[in-house]
């Protein structure tokens, strides 16, 4: 059987806390929270369902939406099929127009209210900002690589990737000592690409792995609560990325690029295709820019990673 097509919304309110609703006891996944939503009928839009199925559960008029993340779930007894988007707008104030429980919830307090398994990859999308920085050049000159390092930081960007492969690990460790004090100062994330115990050494918000550290493993390296992300590029080294429960992945190279002329650029449409595999945020990285974030978002990323993009000149 296909899996069932649920239009599923994410709804804030002023203080970015995020609305739930609690499933009847009797239904499939009863008694667990959820993010609101529902199935979508036949010859519906994607847009038409999110509108309907948010007006008859909680009495507000969806006004405008943007794609979050899509996530293929197989339970016992049936797979669903969860496209989910945020909700950008909407007029009227929620209310549980079917009896069900409401409670607005920020993003430190899920663990509070279970959820069905096909909704937890929601809240890792939620956590994560739209743009990933992998940090550029000149790592051998350590004062203006954290000058420029800081710049990006001032410019609004929330995670870093540290990437040096040139440097050997002692100055690396000690590069990415001083690139988590920066982070740190302007509440920003890094994830450091090296051996993953260095993160818990160095204190460090996770770990990056390229596709080599991926497809060693046997088990995810860290545990929850840090993150860990890999390169991908193809469909087995994302099948290795959901199998050991990593929190997001890059996939490359969407375009061509300058640094990689030899490598087939996979082209939106073999992006999404690709994205379509996995049910955890997927950022699209090489060639990709600011003005690349919508098209991005339409394919099924997360968002854009990437170097030139955002690493200061």
């Amino acid at each position: 059987m296909p899996p069932v097509h649920v239009a599923v919304a994410v709804i804030q309110n002023r203080s970015g806390q995020i609305l739930l609703s609690r499933r009847p006891e009797h239904v499939h996944q009863g008694g667990l929270w959820e993010f609101p939503g529902g199935k979508v009928e036949t010859g519906e839009s994607l847009t038409e369902a999110l509108q309907r199925e948010i007006h008859e559960e909680l009495g507000i008029r969806v006004k405008s939406h943007q794609p979050l993340i899509r996530i293929t779930h197989h339970y016992a007894d049936k797979s669903v099929l969860l496209d989910v988007h945020r909700i950008a707008s909407f007029t009227g104030e929620p209310e549980g127009r079917e009896g069900q429980p409401l409670a607005w919830v920020g993003l430190d307090d899920f663990e509070l209210y279970p959820l069905p398994a096909a909704d937890v990859p929601i809240i890792n999308a939620l956590r994560l900002p739209a743009e990933y920085l992998v940090t550029g050049a000149d790592p051998n000159q350590p004062e203006q690589f954290l000058e420029k390092l800081e710049l990006a930081l001032v410019n609004g960007v929330r995670m870093v990737q540290l990437r040096a492969p040139g440097l050997a690990v002692a100055a690396y460790q000690d590069l990415a000592r001083q690139a988590l004090v920066i982070c740190n100062q302007h509440n920003a994330q890094l994830l450091l690409n090296a051996d993953p115990h260095l993160v818990t050494d160095l204190g460090a918000h996770g770990v990056h792995l390229n596709s080599r550290r991926l497809m060693a493993l046997e088990t995810r390296p860290l545990p929850e609560g840090l993150w860990v992300s890999a390169s991908c590029h193809n469909s087995k080294e994302l099948a290795q990325a959901q199998r050991l429960g990593l929190d997001f992945v890059v996939l490359s190279p969407v375009l061509p690029t300058q640094s990689h002329p030899a490598a087939e650029p996979l082209g939106w449409e073999g992006f999404e295709r690709l994205c379509d595999l996995i049910s955890i945020p997927v950022y699209a990285l090489g060639g990709v820019c600011h003005d690349h974030l919508e098209q991005a978002r339409r394919s099924g990323a997360q968002g854009i990673a990437g170097i030139t993009a955002f690493w200061p000149d």
